[in-house]
């Protein structure tokens, strides 16, 4: 089980721990995004720190509707314990769970500031 809490911008966040290409890790705050269809987004600073392997580009459609080119890497994330590898998009400044990652989980977000969020994996 994962829990963390919805901050004052009302974005439920949860800790995350990433594990780069030399096995360092790194705890981070990221946001649940479940408009986001991918497993993560990062922020080029982390992506940088953790020396994540570059997979490639690829386009992917935004919320606004305008299309971009993201390049693509590899992290392993620890999912309830477990390490998981995951491609990531390189994007914006804060990480970002998105469905994929979500995937065979169960996501309770009590919605008000300060609020617990819990997600439940069978993995």
């Amino acid at each position: 089980m994962i829990e963390g809490a919805v901050n004052g911008l009302y974005e439920a966040v949860v800790p995350l721990v990433l594990r780069g290409a030399a096995g360092e890790e790194r705890e981070v705050h990221a946001v649940i995004d479940t408009g986001f269809n991918r497993f993560l987004t990062l922020p080029p600073t982390l992506v940088r720190e953790l020396d994540c392997p570059f997979l490639g580009v690829t386009r992917v459609l935004l919320a606004n509707g305008s299309e971009e080119t993201l390049d693509l890497l590899g992290v392993a994330v620890l999912w309830n314990g477990e390490p998981w590898d995951v491609d990531a998009l390189v994007a914006g400044a804060t990480p970002l769970i998105g469905m994929s990652l979500l995937d065979r989980s169960s996501l309770f977000v009590d919605v008000h500031v300060g609020g617990r969020v819990v997600i439940d994996s069978a993995r």
